[in-house]
């Protein structure tokens, strides 16, 4: 890690995006001890600059023409990353996103209001900000192909599930920090059994602290 991704882990820590040695209560229902709190990071610009800035460096060479993110966060990304792609290479980089579609067969992402026009034949980078099964991630690489693009990489904030290039079938990828997904059921929760209070203010923690509270 340079000296830049280090100074902004510290960033993302001090704003509470990134959240470590807590007691968390997932969607799921699972506990755990870390949390990344993707809207903690976007109110403030100067920090998601930096979050572009720091995945544009690792592509810059990969002479990136569009840069795809999935719908809502993936929007922010990809324009951050495409600025600072766009200062490190002297020449525009777009940034466009997929937006989420259920068919019979499942769900998908697709390219409208043009975008898809912005796709073909062109060299894309597909930026993410959490990946835990890396599901986002892969529909953008599909419809980047659907479209008619070539994917030369995915580039995240965080890779929360061990997901792999190979995982997402494409050429590289870079993820600028990794939180190990480590949860347990409720019931056998060390965190609980230690007697550590449970967050409420992140994920499900308020919901469950009522739900109950007769046993708390």
């Amino acid at each position: 890690m340079n000296n830049h991704e280090s100074n902004l882990l510290t960033v993302l820590h001090q704003l509470g995006a990134i959240v470590t040695n807590d007691h968390i209560v997932y969607t799921s229902g699972r506990h755990g001890s870390s949390y990344v709190n993707k809207d903690a990071l976007y109110p403030h610009t100067a920090a998601a600059s930096m979050v572009g800035a720091a995945l544009a460096r690792h592509f810059a060479e990969l002479d990136v023409e569009t840069v795809a993110g999935p719908t809502v966060g993936g929007v922010i990304m990809a324009q951050w990353t495409a600025y600072h792609l766009s200062q490190l290479c002297g020449r525009e980089v777009l940034a466009v996103y997929a937006e989420e579609e259920q068919t019979d067969a499942g769900k998908r992402r697709v390219f409208r209001r043009g975008y898809d026009a912005l796709i073909a034949g062109k060299r894309v980078l597909v930026v993410e900000d959490v990946m835990t099964t890396g599901g986002s991630a892969r529909l953008v690489v599909e419809a980047v192909r659907a479209a008619s693009g070539t994917v030369v990489g995915v580039g995240a904030l965080c890779n929360r599930g061990g997901i792999t290039a190979v995982d997402l079938a494409v050429p590289t990828l870079v993820a600028l920090t990794e939180l190990p997904l480590e949860s347990y059921p409720a019931d056998e929760c060390p965190l609980c059994a230690a007697g550590i209070p449970i967050n409420p203010r992140l994920g499900k923690g308020a919901a469950y602290l009522r739900q109950h509270a007769d046993r708390l």
